[in-house]
């Protein structure tokens, strides 16, 4: 099994970091194949930043999805899932959606953590649109972005389980998500301080990609028209025109 992990910030090391919770799940079997964002945001945190990381997604599987059973695009907000499901041929997976459907599952009401303050509508819109929003209590952000937690994780930790705690005591909610990239791994360190479970986004979809890509399921959802480009790289201006 072959998996196209997609990074579209541009922070290598958070490609690593994501890289190594998927590897220890998906287990010696499953050649992961790491892509970092060629351009944009270090890390994403805004719409401006999410709206071109969907590009950089396209372009990161341009390059190096050839030969690939199942892609994961691991980055919570999911930027670029619907495009990158147009045109690929094998399932692709988004870190937030596979995480949301399994805080859901058996009609739980859940919420949603992550760093950086302008994600709260932004994942509150994306919630809906998967028509969710009835299960979701709401989203709550702490001041440091995922960039800044990864850089220096001990110093969000307390942060975090008071954000998870007061989404349980306070908005009601039956699960928590730790959402983000590069929050891979805190979930399990504060859910002792939680009084419900926490998900880890990170693992939430690795096993939903794992899912997909030894499942084969459908990928390319619609056939798009051969797209005429100017300006974009030469293996995703190849991809859109069909060639």
């Amino acid at each position: 099994m072959r998996i196209l992990l997609i990074n579209p910030n541009t922070t290598a090391s958070v490609t690593d970091l994501v890289a190594g919770h998927v590897r220890a799940i998906a287990g010696a079997g499953v050649t992961l194949v790491p892509a970092t964002g060629r351009f944009g945001a270090r890390y994403i945190a805004s719409r401006a930043a999410a709206a071109i990381a969907g590009h950089a997604a396209l372009d990161a599987f341009a390059a190096q999805g050839a030969g690939c059973d199942a892609v994961y695009l691991a980055c919570f907000g999911d930027p670029g899932l619907a495009a990158l499901r147009e045109v690929s041929p094998v399932p692709v997976v988004g870190m937030a959606e596979a995480a949301c459907r399994a805080a859901q599952a058996g009609g739980r009401r859940f919420a949603i953590v992550t760093g950086g303050v302008l994600w709260g509508p932004m994942l509150t819109e994306f919630v809906a649109g998967l028509g969710l929003d009835d299960h979701l209590t709401g989203v709550r952000t702490v001041a440091p972005t995922g960039g800044e937690i990864a850089a220096d994780p001990e110093a969000a930790l307390g942060l975090l389980a008071a954000a998870c705690t007061a989404c349980v005591r306070e908005d009601g909610a039956e699960a928590v998500i730790l959402g983000g990239a590069a929050l891979a791994g805190l979930a399990a360190r504060i859910q002792p301080a939680v009084p419900a479970p926490v998900l880890c986004s990170v693992e939430a979809g690795t096993r939903a990609v794992l899912a997909a890509a030894a499942g084969a399921r459908a990928g390319r959802q619609a056939e798009a028209p051969p797209l005429a480009s100017l300006g974009l790289s030469p293996a995703l201006t190849a991809l859109l025109a069909g060639d």
